[in-house]
């Protein structure tokens, strides 16, 4: 009877990889060990898979998700002339661990809330080589795409299984935070627990929370440029004071994938050197970059593309952070260039 179930759920499995959906599923990867050595019970990592699986599997690439995003977030930067064309890849989009889809503090039955262990982005990649080894039975993919968080998590997949991925377009990417990095992290993570000591609503942080993220993904002469003192209260009020909070990315989660990235550093297991680390990266990597970016500083991903001699895309727009968004068109055309090239 137990025999015949795992072959059911096998057919489904594969039946779900040949037809390709769009709709939320689940993968349950049971317990899941920590680097911290804690446990994760009962593990849930969300994902969504867009395209067809070819016939000898390699044609996939996966597409983890940036800080606060989702899955289903993903979806529009998927297809002709986006990032990734779905019509010839076969594309598995995963909600990354504390984002409030997968097993995160908001969602956990066994530890919710303050009682969820310290998580860090080896914990996301490791969630998610069991779930493609396990549950769809894949041994290597052929590509990984990721921005902000997203790319950390391209970039520890890289290090940490050199084999299993041959190409990896991490965009507006880091390997190892700056320090300008490091203090905007720590300003917000102090931001937030100085309001929650001080009694304050979840409403009233994320308010806060929407001010520093207008102040720091775009450059200033993006905000000079594109908000007038004429519009300036309306860009107030509705980029920030009047947006709605996610409903499912709440503040412990924030807190959760903030820590996941104070820990991040590729460089950790290789005496902290960029250049042990190139010698040890197989995948043949792109990197896409701002120039303006003033959330994840290109320093060091411009110090590892030199080591490796890899392929760089350095956006010079004043978009900041989100460059790639006001270049998609283009972006997806050197992705896809990339990708197609031996």
């Amino acid at each position: 009877m137990k025999l015949s179930k795992k072959i059911l759920t096998l057919i489904f499995t594969f039946s779900s990889l040949l037809i390709g959906q769009s709709g939320q599923q689940f993968a349950n990867i049971g317990n899941l060990l920590l680097t911290s050595g804690d446990t994760l019970l009962n593990c849930n990592v969300g994902y969504r898979t867009f395209g067809e699986l070819n016939s000898d599997s390699s044609n996939v690439v996966i597409y983890p998700t940036w800080f606060a995003g989702t899955s289903e977030q993903i979806t529009r930067l998927l297809g002709p002339n986006k990032l990734v064309d779905d019509s010839k890849y076969f594309v598995i989009a995963i909600d990354a661990l504390a984002n409030g889809v997968s097993t995160s503090p908001s969602n956990s039955v066994l530890q919710s809330g303050k009682s969820f262990p310290k998580i860090t982005i080896d914990d996301m990649v490791n969630s998610q080589h069991k779930m493609l080894t396990e549950h769809f039975g894949l041994k290597h993919i052929f590509a990984i795409v990721g921005g902000s968080m997203g790319s950390m998590q391209a970039l520890q997949w890289i290090v940490t299984y050199p084999d299993f991925i041959d190409k990896a377009v991490p965009y507006v990417a880091t390997p190892r935070r700056s320090t300008y990095d490091d203090l905007i992290m720590r300003f917000r993570k102090r931001m937030i627990n100085s309001y929650q000591e001080l009694g304050a609503s979840d409403s009233l942080i994320n308010i806060m929370l929407n001010y520093t993220t207008q102040i720091f993904a775009r450059s200033p002469e993006y905000i000079v440029e594109n908000v007038s003192h004429d519009n300036f209260e309306a860009f107030v009020y509705d980029k920030i004071e009047n947006r709605n909070p996610s409903k499912t990315f709440t503040i412990e989660n924030h807190l959760a994938q903030l820590g996941a990235m104070e820990d991040y550093n590729i460089y950790k297991s290789f005496n902290n050197s960029v250049l042990e680390t190139a010698k040890n990266i197989k995948t043949k990597v792109f990197f896409i970059l701002g120039k303006t970016d003033h959330l994840v500083n290109p320093a060091p991903a411009l110090e590892l593309a030199k080591a490796l001699n890899c392929k760089v895309l350095l956006l010079e727009n004043n978009s900041g952070h989100l460059a790639v968004g006001t270049e998609l068109k283009r972006c997806g055309k050197e992705i896809a260039v990339f990708l197609e090239t031996e």
